[in-house]
């Protein structure tokens, strides 16, 4: 009698074709950080849809239904960088010198981001912390007792102020040439001649003088100053 044995073979176990682990689900707040963190090392230049969708490991054409444009995508950056902007910690101070600290800081921060800043020049951002950035604005010149509409537009003048200087100030910062350029200024400046140009004679020592912080504050002082006293100009 004769007894067949049989081997049985072991199950292979199954491999997964796919060389690397599961997405991670896509959201607006996954595309914001994942922009972020472009910007912040390599500039807002390499922000584009296309090294997004390379980064997501997805199509250009999905991001979009995150955000409809560019423009969007820069509002929301923004708003990004504006989550740890604070106007608490100057709280107890005059109404003015809190304003004035916060656009110091919203200054500060922008100046970092240089292409950013022009960027935001043309936008209209409307992101939480922007819209929180301007009911903190509104509120100090409440207690500025600045009437309303005065108040009103005057967020957009010193909001739009403070974003040009920092697009400007931030490209210079950048640029090798904006030293010279300036220093060339303030040689022809101190050349010119007393008869030709007597008020500029008179000024030249002051034209240059000051740190950039303090003319800035002083610029912000005197906006906010015309705020209380300029009310609209009516045509006849």
């Amino acid at each position: 009698m004769f007894v067949t044995i049989v081997f049985m073979t072991p199950r292979r176990e199954p491999v997964s074709r796919r060389d690397r682990p599961a997405k991670p689900p896509l959201s607006r707040a996954v595309l914001v950080g994942a922009a972020l963190r472009i910007m912040r090392e390599e500039g807002l230049e390499r922000v584009t849809m296309r090294r997004l969708a390379t980064e997501l490991d997805t199509g250009p054409a999905s991001l979009y239904v995150y955000v409809r444009n560019t423009a969007e995508l820069h509002g929301a950056l923004l708003d990004e960088l504006l989550a740890d902007l604070d106007g608490a910690g100057v709280a107890g101070r005059d109404w003015r010198e809190r304003l004035i600290e916060l656009l110091w800081a919203y200054t500060v921060l922008l100046i970092g981001y240089p292409s950013l800043a022009r960027s935001v020049l043309t936008l209209r951002p409307s992101g939480p912390n922007y819209l929180r950035l301007i009911d903190t604005m509104l509120g100090l010149l409440d207690a500025g007792k600045v009437p309303l509409r005065q108040a009103a537009w005057g967020v957009d003048l010193l909001l739009q102020h403070a974003t040009a200087t920092a697009a400007e100030q931030g490209t210079r910062q950048q640029s090798v040439e904006a030293d010279g350029e300036e220093a060339d200024l303030a040689v022809v400046v101190r050349e010119a001649r007393p008869d030709t140009y007597p008020h500029l004679d008179r000024a030249r020592d002051e034209l240059f003088s000051g740190t950039g912080e303090q003319r800035l504050r002083w610029a912000f002082s005197a906006l906010i100053s015309g705020l209380s006293t300029t009310t609209e100009t009516r045509k006849a």
